[in-house]
């Protein structure tokens, strides 16, 4: 179907170009929309009429873009979300979920001008487009964590799906815990008693007793000289 654009669509064309796209596509977003009209003679007519009030509307709209943009250009969301071990989030993080952050001050984001194709399935940092004009898109970084901690990692640019090594400091801790438990846990404490023991009479056994003679090198006693053989011996 051939039609006339009302207003700027990315690769389609500028605002009064004739192109030509899907019906489906035309039928189910441009014309109801109100973004082209169908290429007949008649509306090729109407648009010329309009085009003065057109381009004054857009360039209008253009300008309430730009004072968006200005607000939202850059600006980090941070959305906390359940997720199994392997990042892979209990849910997602859809366009309407980022409209709605993004919603604040005084600014109004529709989901349809988020630029996501499919929804954040998955714990990270992702770059989302948001096209507040025809002519005027923004960026904003979507922070997508577990919880506080790994949302700050993400700020500090860390990977948070690997597993991050344990320091000093927390080893130290860790130890601390763990033998606090046991002064308060008798199960713990009997059982590091009994592996102590355990070794210490394992040593006691493997160790010689004081005085006892140790054992003759060689395979037998060797026969004197002279020895006469047994009987029956060749």
């Amino acid at each position: 179907m051939e039609v006339i654009l009302l207003e700027r669509i990315g690769r389609l064309g500028q605002m009064g170009d004739t192109v030509k796209v899907k019906d489906g596509y035309a039928r189910n977003f441009l014309l109801p929309n109100g973004k082209a009209l169908r290429a007949t003679k008649d509306n090729k007519a109407r648009f010329e009429e309009m085009r003065a009030e057109l381009e004054a509307k857009n360039l209008a709209a253009k300008g309430d873009a730009g004072k968006a943009a200005g607000k939202i250009e850059g600006k980090t969301l941070v959305v906390l979300r359940q997720a199994a071990e392997s990042g892979q989030l209990f849910g997602s993080v859809t366009p309407r979920d980022i409209a709605g952050l993004l919603s604040t001050g005084g600014v109004t984001i529709n989901r349809s001008q988020i630029v996501l194709n499919t929804p954040i399935k998955t714990v990270g940092s992702f770059k989302v487009p948001v096209a507040l004009h025809p002519e005027v898109e923004v960026t904003v970084t979507v922070n997508v964590a577990r919880n506080e901690d790994e949302a700050e990692r993400l700020t500090r640019g860390e990977d948070i799906t690997m597993r991050r090594e344990q320091t000093d400091e927390e080893a130290e801790k860790e130890a601390a815990q763990k033998a606090g438990e046991a002064l308060f846990d008798p199960e713990v404490a009997e059982k590091r008693r009994g592996d102590a023991d355990g070794a210490e009479t394992s040593a006691e056994a493997a160790a010689p007793a004081e005085g006892e003679a140790k054992p003759a090198k060689g395979k037998g006693k060797k026969k004197a000289k002279g020895e006469t053989a047994e009987p029956g011996a060749q």
